[in-house]
């Protein structure tokens, strides 16, 4: 038998043990072990088997290494039809996890038996693809049609105990997995119980009106992904056709979605995430321990860090300049705990225990004395950040991390007000801080290795995904928007409306478009980034003089009610506003541009070309070590749709070459914005790709 899978004859019971560490996935030892072991207990004996997983879960999904690779046999949905069609009663007794596969399993199995903290679920829309081994015939049989829908769709798994209520589960066992396992085991024996498949079980009738619906709001909601309306249709498939009719339908459906770009730029982003802290300079280092938490600045971002650190479980001490700012603090991570409660991501006696003692807003720095990490998020100012960095070079004990929140402003600098520039990182953090999962980590000339290797621990702790960034003005994500979004302006400059960007950036996949974005931010904030860069600017820079017009109008944005939208009770979202754009059309007459007409596609086109453009200079210049870096940035850090991997992936996706060459064509009408990137032309030259760079 393959050594993954082991067999055990316990005189009536079989036990049958999937031990594939880390997470038992499905590779195709661990297919033909459960084949294997299915039918040594037909042969064997015993007159009924109990399948559970070694290790921390019952089965964690399909092998995704395997996928886009020639199939190897035996294929998943052959191992759940050999299990379900076993002429003994097979039990499936589940802990920690049975996501994809691993659940698809379960229910070949004929009873079911989940113990508390178990998560099952049907993940694979997130990957680009659909349940593949009957998930989405068998699931609706035992559920009902519209909880598989939402098993399906949104990839969420549910709780043991909801398992039992929908019918998905049998039973809620008691201690550990396989002793659950044994004693419904025993008690189906007793009751004489035969093998139960779920394939016999009526499919639910087929309610087309529900399915019409179902359609239309995740068309609405999808932006463009295909995998969860192929999901739909699978599952409307097991209400209007026979079981294995319904299979063939899955599978034509998985088949197809396996061939899609989406699934291709969906595992992508799978696997950067998890390389992404797989860095050389921290490989065998010992992070410093890390318990309680300083933080300067109780505005909504130190209020956001504070609440990170709190709800996993450091202490923490906020420092303001007085004692009023210092309550204002506090009532924010008040609230923004609550919130937790209400999400039901906290209890509300943890929440009372975090504010009666791990907690604390001061006005005096000598409180921070005995913090291990201390993070500054105070006004974006360079003198500012040094006056703070001097204090924390008096008070901080020795070893602990200095790290600035700074968006820009060179830490390198910073680190100079100290006579510990090795103990200087930043820690850029998007806000909210406590609910966005981006964290860069940024490395300044002296940081010291083990100071690098504590932010990506602290960062880990904090249930974030750090991303290492040189030093330069705006880092990774924020240097690469200045440049799309200066790309979006020249549009808007040359006949674009804000709001056909906006919308043609929405149906690409971005939850909102800049202009969106920029209303939510603040116009402030761009205002104040245009001025700090005012001296940088060359005679060729092509002006966005609306905007500034629109910020001494006091139209800022959502707070201001009025921005480049409008927002009141009737447009809570936001309305487009004709005054905006007669403002642009008296800026182009200043500037003496004729407007033109863009398409959609040539909107993306530009914009998508100026990000990637951006980016590849990033990469040579060592800000971002490898493109994967700039793809996981973007990705969680400026709502670049998943389903596209992000722009690296993208270019790759389209072609460098053809990239490059639309780069050339746009630099024919400016040459001084669009200039090749060296690197984005060497790869293009060499037909290559930004992942040949990933290492």
């Amino acid at each position: 038998m393959a050594g993954t899978v082991h067999f055990e004859s316990r005189d009536r019971i079989a036990v049958i043990t999937v031990d594939h560490a880390p997470v038992n996935a499905l590779g195709r030892d661990v297919r033909a072990g459960l084949v294997e072991a299915i039918e040594r207990f037909e042969a064997d004996a015993a007159e009924i088997a109990v399948i559970h997983g070694a290790g921390r879960l019952f089965i964690g999904g399909a092998d995704i290494s395997e996928f886009g690779k020639p199939p190897q046999a035996p294929s998943l949905p052959d191992v759940v039809n050999r299990i379900e069609a076993c002429t003994k009663p097979v039990v499936a007794a589940i802990h920690g996890a049975a996501l994809g596969g691993g659940l698809e399993i379960a229910l070949g199995a004929h009873y079911r038996v989940a113990v508390p903290g178990a998560q099952l679920g049907l993940p694979e829309t997130k990957l680009g693809v659909i349940p593949g081994a009957g998930g989405t015939q068998r699931a609706p049989r035992l559920v009902g049609a519209e909880a598989a829908i939402e098993m399906a769709t949104t990839g969420t798994p549910v709780a043991a105990q909801k398992a039992v209520e929908l019918g998905l589960v049998d039973r809620l066992g008691e201690g550990e997995a396989l002793d659950a396992g044994l004693a419904y085991a025993e008690e189906l024996l007793g009751q004489g119980a035969a093998p139960r498949p779920v394939r016999d079980i009526a499919a639910p009738a087929h309610d087309a009106a529900m399915f019409d619906a179902r359609r239309a709001a995740l068309k609405k909601k999808l932006r463009g992904e295909v995998a969860p309306l192929a999901a739909l249709d699978a599952i409307e498939a097991a209400t209007k056709m026979g079981f294995d009719e319904g299979l063939a339908e899955e599978r034509r459906q998985f088949m197809k979605m396996m061939e899609t770009p989406q699934r291709a730029g969906l595992i992508h982003a799978f696997f950067i995430e998890r390389k992404v802290a797989k860095l050389p300079e921290i490989e065998g280092i010992s992070p410093r321990d890390v318990s309680a938490i300083g933080v300067i600045g109780g505005g909504t971002m130190g209020a956001g860090i504070a609440t990170a650190a709190l709800l996993r479980g450091l202490t923490v001490t906020l420092v303001e300049r007085d004692e009023e700012a210092a309550g204002r603090a506090r009532a924010t991570i008040e609230k923004n705990l609550a919130a937790a409660v209400k999400r039901g991501k906290l209890k509300e006696d943890k929440r009372d225990a975090i504010l009666s003692g791990a907690l604390s807003c001061v006005t005096g720095y000598d409180a921070l004395g005995q913090a291990d990490v201390i993070v500054e998020a105070v006004f974006e100012s360079m003198d500012v950040k040094k006056e703070v960095f001097a204090e924390l070079d008096r008070v901080a004990k020795p070893g602990a991390v200095l790290a600035t929140n700074t968006s820009y402003l060179d830490i390198d600098e910073i680190a100079q007000a100290t006579s510990r520039p090795e103990d200087v990182i930043g820690l850029h953090f998007f806000s909210p801080a406590h609910v966005m999962k981006l964290l860069e980590v940024v490395v300044a000339d002296k940081t010291a290795p083990e100071v690098t290797a504590t932010a990506f621990a602290l960062g880990k702790k904090l249930g974030k995904v750090s991303v290492r960034a040189g030093v330069c003005d705006g880092f990774i994500g924020n240097r690469i928007l200045s440049h799309y979004r200066a790309a979006a302006d020249h549009m808007i400059l040359d006949g674009a409306s804000p709001y056909q960007i906006d919308k043609a950036l929405r149906d690409f996949g971005f939850p909102m478009g800049p202009y969106q974005v920029g209303d939510l931010a603040g116009l402030d904030i761009g205002y104040m980034t245009r001025q700090r860069k005012a001296d940088q600017r060359h005679e060729r820079d092509r002006y966005p003089g609306w905007a500034d017009t629109l910020y001494e109008m006091g139209r800022l944005g959502q707070k201001t009610q009025r921005g480049y939208y409008i927002y009141d009770e009737d447009s809570p979202r936001g309305r487009p506003d004709p005054e905006v754009e007669e403002i642009i059309a008296k800026e182009r007459e200043k500037q003496g541009v004729t407007p033109r007409d863009f398409t959609d596609a040539e909107i993306v086109e530009r914009y998508m070309a100026a990000m990637v453009n951006e980016s590849a200079r990033v990469v040579e210049e060592g800000i971002a070590q490898r493109p994967l870096d700039v793809d996981v940035t973007l990705l969680y850090g400026y709502g670049f749709p998943r389903h596209r991997g992000g722009p690296m992936h993208y270019a790759d996706a389209q072609g460098v070459a053809t990239i490059r060459d639309r780069i050339k064509q746009y630099a024919t009408e400016d040459d001084h914005f669009w200039k090749v990137a060296p690197l984005l032309d060497r790869l293009a030259d060499q037909d290559s790709t930004f992942a040949s760079l990933n290492g």
